[in-house]
C-alpha cells in the first residue's frame, strides 16, 4: 500500500488523538516504572506506540482504524492480566518465572544460561545492588521484569542501631577477579601480583584446558582463598 504525504494540519490533529488515546490506555493499563515492565508489557507498549507514530502521519487510511487497532492490544494486554491472575500456570507460560541464579552462595551455571545473561552481567547487576562479592550474597533471583533481586548473607545484612557496639568494622575491599567463563583474566592476576601458574596450583589445575568447567574464580588476598563457581555447582 502506497502512503501519502499527510499535510500539515492533518499530522497536528492525529498527533494530538493519538497522545490523548495513548493517555486513556495507559491510565486503564495502570501505571509501572520501566524497570517493572515484563515482556508482554514491553512489546504491547512498543506497538501502541507504532500506531500511533503511524497514525499521526499517514492521510490514507482512516484514522479510526489505529484507533480500533490500539484498542485491540488494549484489550489484549488486560485479557493477559487478568487471565493471569487467575491461573498460576497460564501467568508463568505468558510471562514467565523468577529464575534463582545464586543459590547459596554459588552460581547456577543452568539457570544462569536460562536467563539469557552471562558472568559479566551478573557481576555488574550485582554492583548495582551493592554487591562487590559474589560470596556476600545468599540468594540472587532474577525477576521477570529483569531486575535482579538479591538477598544477603546473615553476616552481611545491614548493620540496625542496636547491633553498632557488637561489631568489628573492618575495611572494605575488593576480590580479584582472576577467570570468567572459563577464560583467565590477566588484568586481575596482574592487581593480585600473581601469575598463571601459580593459578594452575592454587587450583590444583595442569593446564588452562581445565578451566573450561570454571565460570568464575576471584581471590581473597586477605584469606588468600580462591572462591571458584564451576558449571556443576547444583
Amino acid at each position: 500500500m502506497q502512503f501519502g504525504i499527510a499535510p500539515i494540519y492533518w499530522v497536528l490533529i492525529n498527533s494530538v488523538v493519538s497522545f490523548l488515546f495513548l493517555f486513556i490506555i495507559s491510565k486503564i493499563l495502570g501505571k509501572k516504572q520501566i524497570a517493572q515492565l515484563e515482556f508482554i508489557d514491553y512489546a504491547v507498549g512498543i506497538s501502541l506506540g507504532s500506531i500511533a507514530a503511524e497514525m499521526s502521519i499517514n492521510s490514507e487510511i482512516p484514522f479510526y482504524y489505529f484507533l480500533i487497532a490500539m484498542a485491540i492490544f488494549m484489550a489484549l494486554a488486560l485479557i493477559i492480566d487478568i487471565v493471569g491472575r487467575k491461573s498460576t500456570f497460564l501467568k508463568r507460560l505468558l510471562k514467565g518465572k523468577p529464575i534463582t541464579i545464586i543459590y547459596d552462595g554459588k552460581i547456577d551455571y543452568d539457570k544462569l544460561k536460562k536467563s539469557k545473561i552471562d558472568v559479566n552481567d551478573l557481576l555488574s547487576m550485582l554492583r548495582e545492588k551493592s554487591f562487590f562479592d559474589i560470596q556476600d550474597v545468599a540468594y540472587a533471583i532474577f525477576e521477570t521484569s529483569g531486575e535482579l533481586s538479591v538477598m544477603p548473607k546473615g553476616n552481611q545484612k545491614p548493620i540496625v542501631a542496636e547491633d553498632i557496639n557488637q561489631v568489628e568494622i573492618k575495611q572494605a575491599k575488593l576480590n580479584n577477579i582472576l577467570v570468567v567463563d572459563g577464560d583467565i583474566s590477566y588484568s586481575g592476576l596482574s592487581e593480585a601480583n600473581k601469575s598463571e601458574q601459580w593459578l594452575l596450583d592454587k587450583l590444583n589445575f595442569k593446564s588452562k584446558e581445565e578451566l573450561e568447567n570454571v565460570i568464575l574464580a576471584t581471590y581473597d588476598s586477605e584469606t588468600d582463598v580462591i572462591n571458584v563457581h564451576t558449571k556443576n555447582n547444583n
